[in-house]
């Protein structure tokens, strides 16, 4: 039985879901090699009158659990391949992100119907990436068809929080994905822990064996940007880079961002090699 709790958000979401009180933000993440913007991941976001701002880890299962999140990644695609115009007008060029529900995966026209909504609105789908968390891939793997016809149509597959689901390396092995992202958990203390830097450096290590991309989670400092671009990883995203921004920002901060880059992990190696002051 669902709590009463439970009811009344339902209710809210699903009001604000109809009457278009959803927003989007969108992370950039950038190329550790060169700084470049490679791409923005849209996020839903919903704040209530009443409830204030809710997270997507409780709104998202609900409408799982209650037959909203078909309407709910319909919804959330068109906005972002729609933003994804906006910003090529402006002249702003890069790549899209896309969290979506394993339970999509269950409509087998669910390919059809997103190369359906790239082709309306006029957006190679080249240019997207669908991100799946990586609990969800023990069910993933009966859908392997699905996925496959996915990646044939030229969409790109992200496994998502990799390192802290249940997947195998079986799974990672039989699995389309074109790119593994490294949860933030084994990043954040990496360049202190020796065994998350290990984890992190071997994750790094087997997805490009294996042909994927390999994006980092939760970069917060320079040090952590640093050793990941040490390790090779191809691209980071978090709040050293940018926090969740709203769309009409995201050029902005790309103007600034490549005014910071040149000198961000110059300045790490050069507070590595200046002596340090002897107390007494």
């Amino acid at each position: 039985m669902i709590a009463r709790a439970d009811v009344a958000m339902l209710d809210k979401f699903e009001r604000a879901l109809i009457n278009g009180r959803l927003h989007m933000l969108y992370q950039p993440k950038v190329s550790l090699a060169d700084g470049s913007l490679k791409r923005v991941e849209a996020l839903v976001r919903w704040t209530d009158p009443d409830l204030g701002t809710i997270p997507p880890s409780r709104f998202v299962p609900l409408a799982e659990e209650h037959g909203l999140i078909d309407e709910l990644t319909q919804w959330g695609l068109r906005t972002t391949l729609r933003q994804w115009i906006a910003w090529q007008a402006e002249g702003l060029d890069t790549d899209l992100a896309f969290n979506i529900s394993a339970l999509s995966l269950d409509h087998l026209d669910f390919p059809d119907l997103v190369e359906r909504m790239c082709r309306a609105l006029d957006v190679p789908t080249g240019r997207l990436v669908l991100e799946l968390t990586e609990g969800a891939t023990q069910p993933l793997i009966k859908l392997i068809d699905t996925l496959t016809r996915m990646r044939i149509k030229g969409i790109g597959l992200a496994i998502d929080d990799f390192g802290v689901g249940y997947s195998t390396l079986m799974q990672l092995r039989q699995l389309p994905f074109t790119e593994l992202k490294i949860d933030r958990f084994f990043i954040r203390d990496a360049p202190e822990a020796a065994d998350s830097a290990l984890i992190c450096r071997s994750i790094i290590d087997l997805a490009h064996g294996l042909g994927l991309t390999v994006t980092a989670e939760g970069v917060e400092t320079v040090e952590q940007m640093q050793l990941l671009s040490d390790y090779g990883c191809d691209v980071a995203q978090g709040y050293l880079v940018a926090e969740p921004l709203a769309a009409d920002a995201v050029a902005g901060w790309y103007e600034g961002w490549q005014a910071r880059w040149p000198g961000l992990l110059k300045k790490r190696v050069a507070d590595r090699a200046r002596p340090r002051e002897v107390t007494r």
